[in-house]
């Protein structure tokens, strides 16, 4: 049995499909369900007896407690978190909230849990922290990439949330001996990601005939990743990783997110051509956002060396399965993009524009 918290959201939900696909064990899905939690992202697998869900805050302290009571995990993958840099920038009290204070009452029973486990299962138990590239801050166009021995320096309420987050995680290993491990993931995209992320709001507007918002010059560089390679990396780390150590995941793919868009657009050309023009004519730059890193960049050579993984997606690969996924999707997107989400999405680039 394992937990998975944030199981109903982008990464963590595609880490529970395809855990179930391929191993028997057991999995304690703990979501709260706000704005981009849905339980839909599980339904092919909700009658799947191996899958237990629990609507639980992770800031629940009590109930948190009495999940592990009643459950016996041997394992924890913690992914739940609000990770939206705008919405932190607009509200950082619930980054606060959830992404501290919510690691903190997760750290708190396990740590309780796991002390009193016999001496074999406490050498096995594992709590594994998932965690960002963005707690790095930005790099120099001529900057080596991030390392896990690169110094902090989170540069939003977001970012600066999961940095918090981390050296809790790392204070829980070094103070009380937890067996903790924690990624840090750049960029990630794929099939169940919220539709204000800049991948799936780009296709989602193209569909619609709607403008195509690039903030400031476009010229930003992100590190993707594919959410399945980031899922396998996840599952290397729980299986194989070190406690206490840190491992970064990242894609090898630097690009600039006009040129994100810019794919994107020629891939709904090909599959979806649109009547009267071609996509690329949607894009509109908009005001950049207050703090915009301009340069993220993984080095993934611990995990490489150490775990023997490596992505197994290309870019273009990649990019091409996510177009693919929405385009059958769009029923899917339909649904989670009720009134509130509109509503959000207008306010923060209608105000930019």
């Amino acid at each position: 049995m394992i937990f998975v918290t944030g199981g109903a959201g982008f990464i963590g939900s595609n880490f529970v499909l395809n855990r179930l696909a391929h191993a028997d064990e057991a999995i304690v899905v703990i979501d709260k369900l706000t704005y981009a939690g849905n339980r839909e992202n599980l339904a092919s697998v909700e009658h799947d007896p191996r899958l237990h869900f629990s609507h639980t805050d992770i800031c629940d302290g009590a109930a948190i407690a009495a999940l592990f009571v009643a459950h016996k995990p041997r394992a924890i993958v913690h992914f739940a978190a609000e990770s939206h840099v705008d919405r932190s920038i607009l509200g950082p009290g619930e980054f606060i909230r959830t992404n501290v204070n919510g690691t903190f009452e997760l750290l708190e029973a396990a740590r309780k849990y796991w002390s009193e486990l016999p001496e074999a299962e406490r050498a096995t138990f594992r709590f594994l922290h998932v965690s960002t590239d963005e707690v790095y801050g930005s790099l120099g166009a001529d900057d080596a990439p991030f390392s896990e021995t690169t110094a902090y320096a989170p540069n939003s309420p977001y970012s600066a949330s999961k940095a918090a987050s981390d050296h809790l995680v790392r204070a829980y290993h070094h103070t009380y001996g937890l067996p903790t491990l924690t990624t840090n993931c750049s960029n990630n995209y794929g099939p169940y990601q919220f539709p204000e992320k800049l991948i799936p709001l780009m296709i989602q507007n193209a569909l619609d005939g709607k403008p195509l918002p690039v903030y400031g010059d476009g010229l930003n560089v992100r590190d993707w990743l594919y959410v399945l390679d980031h899922c396998r990396a996840i599952e290397r780390v729980l299986e194989a990783g070190t406690p206490g150590e840190v491992y970064n995941v990242g894609g090898k793919n630097e690009i600039r997110n006009i040129d994100v868009v810019t794919v994107l657009c020629g891939i709904l050309d090909e599959l979806r051509p649109r009547a009267g023009g071609r996509y690329s004519d949607l894009i509109t730059y908009v005001k950049d956002r207050p703090g915009h890193d301009r340069r993220y960049a993984i080095d993934p050579t611990k995990i490489e060396r150490e775990l023997d993984w490596r992505p197994a997606e290309t870019f273009e690969t990649g990019i091409r399965r996510t177009v693919a996924w929405y385009l059958e999707n769009r029923g899917w997107v339909d649904r989670v993009r009720d009134g509130s989400y509109r509503e959000w999405i207008d306010r923060q680039y209608g105000e930019r524009a």
